[in-house]
């Protein structure tokens, strides 16, 4: 049966808001991320040893880490090592969260001046860094799941099942919002925006974690939009009832992005209305699980 969770740190900066929040929708897991805008895998101890202990006392299950390796701000060429280090210093803190799946992403596109990207993306680096990334992840017993975002494995479908067949053990976050905000890399330039049911349909025998999220390009005003679960572009409802008849047993996890982005601080709302949206965002998602007869634990 699937199960609810989300990124709240898009509801509140600190553990404490995050773990309200939570309990306000009466869910019992949280997909961690940032605590006060500082990635979970780049915490001092103390501030570590914190959020572990809140969530304990609170009952509240990090069943992912939203980690940021390998993605859209980091090139294939930042250090390895560096990358390795955090790599590790994620795994210590995943045992002890009992967190078994970990949000990477494969680099940055590779672009020219006038935005189009490159013929040679590396992707033997790219890869070769990977295998490394997801051996490490997997001998600890833990799941790297790659997000279809805007690095290199998020171009198309197609480089994601190329990337899976280079890469054993692993495998993918579908993102049900970002396809149609993320350039389809396949076609002829100007690159097209994404089909969020193409890519899914494409990929969806490798999928063991949803992000939901939903979204559409305002062609007329410039702008990305980031709406209510199934007003968008991103075909929610459709690929909710596609994963119910699959057999689809893992979690659904909001990421509204609608007074906060994770990843653009020009987007900012007061405490309160970041709460409410993400207990509303909940709470439509839910309604659209019951209105497809999709039941959650």
């Amino acid at each position: 049966m699937m199960y609810l969770t989300g990124f709240a740190d898009e509801a509140a900066d600190d553990i404490d808001g995050q773990i309200t929040v939570t309990k306000k929708l009466g869910w019992s897991r949280i997909e961690i991320r940032g605590i006060d805008g500082v990635n979970i895998h780049n915490l001092s101890d103390s501030n570590f040893d914190r959020v572990q202990a809140a969530l304990e006392k609170s009952g509240i299950k990090a069943n992912a880490l939203g980690s940021n390796i390998a993605n859209w701000g980091h090139d294939i060429d930042e250090p390895f090592d560096e990358v390795l280090n955090t790599v590790d210093r994620a795994i210590l803190r995943m045992k002890i969260l009992e967190a078994d799946l970990v949000r990477i992403m494969s680099w940055k596109v590779i672009r020219d001046d006038k935005g189009r990207a490159l013929e040679d993306q590396r992707e033997e680096e790219r890869y070769r860094r990977l295998r490394e990334i997801t051996r490490r992840f997997n001998d600890a017993g833990i799941t790297p799941v790659h997000e279809n975002c805007a690095t290199y494995g998020g171009m198309s479908w197609k480089h994601t099942l190329r990337m899976l067949d280079e890469v054993p053990g692993l495998k993918l976050v579908f993102d049900t919002g970002n396809p149609p905000l993320t350039e389809d890399f396949d076609k002829p330039w100007p690159y097209p925006d994404q089909s969020s049911w193409e890519y899914y349909t494409n990929v969806k025998d490798h999928i063991v974690h949803v992000h939901i999220k939903d979204s559409y390009r305002d062609g007329a005003a410039g702008k990305e939009v980031y709406c209510w679960p199934g007003e968008g572009s991103g075909d929610v409802r459709r690929i909710l009832e596609d994963l119910k008849t699959n057999g689809y047993d893992g979690g659904l996890s909001i990421e509204p992005h609608m007074a906060v982005v994770y990843h653009d601080d020009s987007v900012q709302a007061s405490v309160e209305s970041r709460m409410t949206n993400y207990v509303d965002y909940g709470r439509r998602l839910e309604a659209l699980l019951s209105e497809s007869g999709i039941g959650t634990g």
